[in-house]
């Protein structure tokens, strides 16, 4: 919310400083954004009158010039061209800062005559690129007056943050308000004088739709000339950003800024029918004053005549109606609309207006006639014309209510003692009105623009029903959907009592400064505190810290992409299309994190790093999941392993990304010795050189090369490798007692074992057999080696293990050791069909 320093002064009477009234601001809960003082830096220099200037005694291009500043006369040499006797010019006196250059200035001599300040250009105040002279006033320029101020540059910007429940605070009337309740001035009145209709207006309303607009006035102004607005409102608007475009639509800009009053002005010669009906859309297109084409739906309320839809009601005009300088009838709407249907309209259609921002907040119900009539005195101002009486349909919603405040809860919920004559006075400067008053409490009304407190949706939204968490017969919050009707009727008025006593409560000890209200910290519910992750983010940030342990580098990407991209890596359904994506080809959910890592890669390598590592811990999104999605940790690898002299650099493969996959399983506390590996990977893998690792029937993750056809059409650089590990699936380890490891005293005995088996035996299988051999006395079992060629058969491979026999109680004997040994053999040979080549 913006406004210019006089703005809010044409409102607040007050001679505070700037400074004071934006620490208000910020102490009173309207926080400050910012303040652009484009005068501060100008405040040194004034208007200077040229009384001779005559040519450099030492200098060809140099002049004398006798300048008066108003309260002196000084000598300045100047070798600006233009610089000559009778002209009035812009003087920097000594000690000024010229703001393009930062040059602090002195009293100095230059060729032997004495310069006590300049004459300066618009380039070295920073107010355009012009340099070839110095700046040249207007004769009638008032001598010694600041040159910022005749320019009306020393009015400051104020940008506050407005919360989304204080819509009375985004017009400058409520902000000063505020202010005179903090005790910054006093409120001038405001009383707009009625004006009289003369004649009945030729357009009409008629509400079809009550739920989104119970009340609506307008009246016709013909024969009016409409121009350009005069030349305060066109600086007042500029200041804050908006740009001036003619008297009427400056003239509704600019109410809605001071009164939070948002109006529209329909062109009233191009209204068709003698009507204008609030009512739903139904499909039509229209396009609105922004100069997009909007297609209205069901659920908008859209304002038409007989022509079709001339305005999205509460956020944009139509341009078909809207008002240019050939206008000379119009017709000044000014409604009431359901905040939370304005919200939604214009979320589904993008468009975010001013109007739109102030109706979505709740804007006051009582202003509607007020705000129109101050709209009907502003156009005969500036543009003439003969106003109607007005048009009217529906009625004004009941806004009238009651809050009550205990004073013994300012201490107990703000821990503040505040003198009851204090918190009365308080609430009386914020428009608040006693209605009954004892020793204990105080019972105000509650005045129209605070839509804020107690409870505004239940007593002037047309439609409780809108929300899902509204009680469809009282139109109170359901706090608790899930307790018996009775249950949450209870707790719903139980609400409705206490909040209104707390919005109270913040308005006193707010005006009194929230800086003042004591920090309290939370009472300590236990001597040592609960974990702040659950089990499931402890073991998602030690995954994280694994990966990165493995020198991959973690990503923070979209999780959306364009939806030819996602159908690379599988279904791309409509069902995880954006409706409204941030850009036209970002309109598509990602399936995997792995095509985004793809996408960031192709990105690297076109930028010479084809080496690199990524991951990321990310959603990815199906619509068969139960919550939409799933939590995925994925990594990519593309090119090389990096160059070392133990070892030749060598292209990344499979068993890379197996790795990873398998340091991550480990971070995450999966039972690694009951996984297996399976060879049906999804179709963006290369098949043959990927897989899927299981424990039991379910998936954990996958790993591999990516398919040689998505690698090309993705421009990566070849080999490139990915995992997936699916979080969410990994069991949680069990909870066990811990107690001290068993290590046994005895030494171990190792054997090596190579069998040789089919090709297409996989080694996890030999391994999973080996191990389970022989479980009282088997530690461990390790694989070595792999070998195909040779003098090998076609068609059968050899495969070297390790297996380390602990013993528990004894030292084994060497017809034990061999007994175990022809078990081991045994069962590998029962489990995949391989002999024994040798063992050792």
């Amino acid at each position: 919310m913006k406004f210019t320093l006089s703005w809010l002064r044409a409102h607040l009477d007050t001679d505070a400083a700037l400074a004071r009234i934006t620490d208000t601001l910020t102490a009173i809960g309207l926080e400050l954004e910012s303040v652009e003082d484009r005068g501060a830096a100008l405040a040194p220099f004034r208007i200077a009158h040229v009384l001779d200037a005559t040519p450099h005694p030492n200098a060809d291009r140099l002049r004398v010039c006798t300048v008066e500043t108003g309260g002196e006369t000084v000598t300045v040499v100047c070798g600006a061209p233009n610089a000559r006797r009778g002209m009035k010019a812009v003087f920097a006196p000594p000690g000024s800062v010229i703001p393009a250059t930062g040059t602090v200035l002195k009293v100095g001599e230059i060729r032997g005559v004495q310069s006590a300040g300049m004459l300066v250009s618009a380039r070295e105040l920073a107010l355009g690129e012009d340099h070839t002279g110095i700046i040249e006033l207007p004769e009638e320029a008032p001598l010694g007056v600041p040159y910022a101020a005749w320019l009306g540059l020393d009015d400051p910007v104020i940008d506050i943050a407005v919360t989304p429940n204080r819509g009375d605070a985004l017009a400058v009337r409520g902000v000063a308000r505020d202010l005179a309740a903090a005790g910054i001035g006093t409120l001038r009145p405001w009383n707009p004088e009625p004006v009289e209709g003369g004649f009945p207006s030729p357009v009409g309303w008629r509400i079809d739709w009550p739920e989104a607009c119970p009340w609506v006035l307008g009246r016709t102004v013909r024969n009016l000339r409409n121009g350009p607005s005069p030349q305060w409102l066109q600086e007042r608007l500029a200041a804050i950003g908006l740009r001036p475009i003619n008297a009427l639509v400056d003239i509704t800009n600019f109410l809605t800024i001071d009164l939070g009053r948002p109006l529209h002005v329909f062109d009233a010669d191009k209204v068709t029918g003698g009507a204008l009906a609030m009512r739903r859309g139904a499909g039509e297109t229209f396009r609105a004053l922004n100069g997009r084409d909007c297609t209205v739906t069901d659920e908008d309320c859209v304002i038409a005549d007989a022509a079709g839809v001339q305005s999205l009601a509460g956020v944009m005009g139509g341009a078909a109606t809207g008002s240019d300088e050939a206008t000379r009838s119009v017709f000044v709407e000014c409604a009431l609309f359901d905040p939370v249907r304005v919200a939604l309209t214009g979320r589904r259609h993008g468009i975010i207006s001013d109007a739109r921002q102030r109706f979505e907040r709740g804007i006051d119900p009582a202003l509607l006639a007020p705000g129109l009539q101050a709209a009907t005195r502003m156009i005969l101002e500036c543009c003439g014309g003969e106003p109607s009486a007005v048009a009217a349909a529906g009625h004004e919603p009941r806004w009238q209510r009651s809050a009550s405040l205990r004073f013994a809860r300012l201490r107990e919920l703000g821990g503040a003692d505040v003198p009851p004559d204090e918190a009365v006075g308080a609430l009386q400067r914020l428009g608040f009105t006693v209605e009954a008053r004892d020793a204990e409490r105080v019972t105000v009304a509650v005045p129209s623009w605070r839509n804020d407190v107690e409870a505004i949706l239940r007593n002037y939204t047309a439609d409780p029903g809108l929300r899902s968490d509204l009680n469809a017969e009282t139109g109170l919050l359901d706090q608790a959907p899930a307790l018996s009707p009775a249950h949450r009727r209870e707790v719903a008025e139980a609400c409705a009592q206490t909040e209104p006593e707390y919005d109270l409560i913040e308005e006193v000890l707010r005006l009194r400064g929230l800086d003042t209200v004591p920090p309290v910290s939370l009472p300590q519910a236990e001597p040592v505190p609960p974990p702040a992750l659950t089990a499931a983010q402890s073991r998602t940030a030690l995954v994280r810290r694994t990966l990165a342990a493995e020198g991959l580098a973690e990503c923070v990407t979209f999780s959306f992409l364009p939806s030819a991209t996602a159908a690379l890596f599988g279904p791309a359904p409509s069902a995880l299309r954006l409706v409204n994506p941030i850009a036209a080809d970002l309109d598509q959910l990602r399936p995997t994190p792995v095509a985004t890592l793809a996408l960031a890669a192709a990105r690297n390598a076109a930028r010479g790093q084809p080496d690199l590592g990524l991951f990321e811990i990310g959603p990815a999104f199906a619509p068969e999941q139960p919550q939409g999605q799933h939590l995925v940790a994925a990594g990519l690898r593309t090119g090389a392993t990096p160059r070392n002299w133990a070892a030749p650099a060598r292209p990344i493969d499979a068993m890379d990304a197996k790795a990873d996959l398998w340091g991550a399983l480990t971070a995450a506390g999966a039972p690694l010795e009951g996984l297996t590996v399976t060879a049906d990977a999804p179709g963006f893998y290369h098949s043959g050189r990927s897989g899927v690792v299981r424990q039991g029937r379910v998936a954990l993750g996958t790993f591999g090369e990516l398919h040689p056809r998505l690698v090309a059409a993705l421009d990566l650089p070849a080999p490139a490798v990915v995992f997936e590990l699916l979080l969410d699936a990994v069991p949680e380890p069990k909870r066990r007692k811990r107690a001290a490891a068993d290590l046994s005293p005895l030494q171990p005995v190792r054997r090596d074992f190579a069998f040789l088996v089919g090709a297409e035996v996989a080694a996890e299988t030999l391994l999973r057999a080996a191990r389970g051999a022989e479980r009282g006395l088997i530690a461990g079992v390790t694989l070595f080696d792999v070998f195909a060629g040779g003098g090998l058969p076609d068609g059968q491979k050899s495969i070297g293990i390790e297996v380390v026999f602990q013993p528990r109680d004894r030292t084994l004997t060497d017809a034990e050791i061999d007994a175990a040994a022809a078990k081991v053999v045994a069962a590998v040979a029962k489990a995949t069909g391989g002999v024994l080549r040798s063992s050792s």
